[in-house]
């Protein structure tokens, strides 16, 4: 069976962006490789295999698709969480700015947040049983 590995996002600052996704959001780090003027460098929820990618957004393909994902106001990548309000008022403490506060969006509880980096990031948590499509 397949299974993902990693995925990733386009940052306009991979140093700055490891800051945030792992001291505000609470990432641990997976890899941190200088490479010689690039780097690469991985974070994932403690507990999980998947780990997410901090992509250097500097090549004109990916300006362009995170400018036109922001400009449309949407999210390039939607984490889970277990109790959407409780950490959409943690992360409000740490200053975080939300451009959606939570609301229900059919089954799920939904907020965006500004990742500071270049993104838009979603945060959902189930309402209730989510219909798989079996």
């Amino acid at each position: 069976m397949l299974r993902i590995a990693m995925t990733s996002v386009y940052v306009d600052d991979e140093q700055k962006a490891h800051a945030f996704y792992t001291d505000v959001l609470g990432f641990e780090t997976r890899t941190h490789i200088d490479l010689g003027g690039a780097l690469f460098i991985t974070v994932g929820a403690p507990g999980q295999d998947v780990e997410l990618l901090l992509e250097p957004g500097d090549s004109p393909v990916a300006r362009q698709y995170t400018k036109g994902l922001r400009d449309a106001g949407l999210p390039c990548i939607v984490f889970a969480v277990d109790d959407l309000w409780a950490e959409y008022e943690r992360l409000k403490g740490l200053g975080v700015t939300f451009t959606q506060e939570p609301a229900e969006q059919g089954p799920v509880l939904t907020a965006v947040l500004d990742d500071t980096v270049g993104n838009l990031i979603q945060l959902a948590e189930p309402l209730g049983t989510v219909p798989n499509g079996s």
